[in-house]
């Protein structure tokens, strides 16, 4: 497995509740993008419409050596899962407060692109500020037991 890209910011600002894996349809200018380039997850995120997950604003370069056939960098994707997943993520989601986010991008062994999506509630700001305390003082401790031995 190659990882492409990561959301890190998903970790900060939800709380993740469960991970699926998708497969995602591509052009073939954005798959020889994303061996090169990567992509960007910023403002990224899935909406379910009409039975399928779509994913929004994910950023995937344009590719050099593509000519007129080229990609346009944020259009959404279909996200291909099974409609098992599609309708326990859709359930999750009418619940107040979830959402569904990208956190992931990568190629599995046998090549192919996928993208690891999460269902996720927004953390509010005093919950990242405990979650910023609890690092500092796991930090310290550290800190201290290595020089204190």
């Amino acid at each position: 497995m190659r990882i492409i890209a990561t959301n890190k910011k998903a970790y900060t600002d939800y709380i993740i509740d469960e991970t699926y894996e998708a497969g995602i349809v591509l052009v073939g200018t954005e798959v020889k993008s994303l061996r090169e380039h990567g992509a960007s997850f910023k403002d990224s995120f899935c909406r379910v419409k009409e039975g399928e997950i779509w994913l929004l604003n994910l950023h995937i370069p344009p590719y050099q050596h593509g000519n007129i056939y080229n990609h346009d960098p944020e259009r959404p994707r279909k996200l291909l899962l099974h409609k098992k997943e599609i309708d326990r993520i859709w359930s999750k989601l009418k619940l107040e407060g979830y959402t569904v986010i990208p956190t992931k991008i990568y190629f599995n062994n046998q090549g192919k692109v996928k993208v690891e999506i999460a269902i996720a509630k927004g953390k509010k700001s005093y919950d990242k500020r405990e979650e910023i305390k609890k690092k500092e003082t796991q930090k310290r401790i550290k800190e201290y037991l290595k020089y204190n031995r």
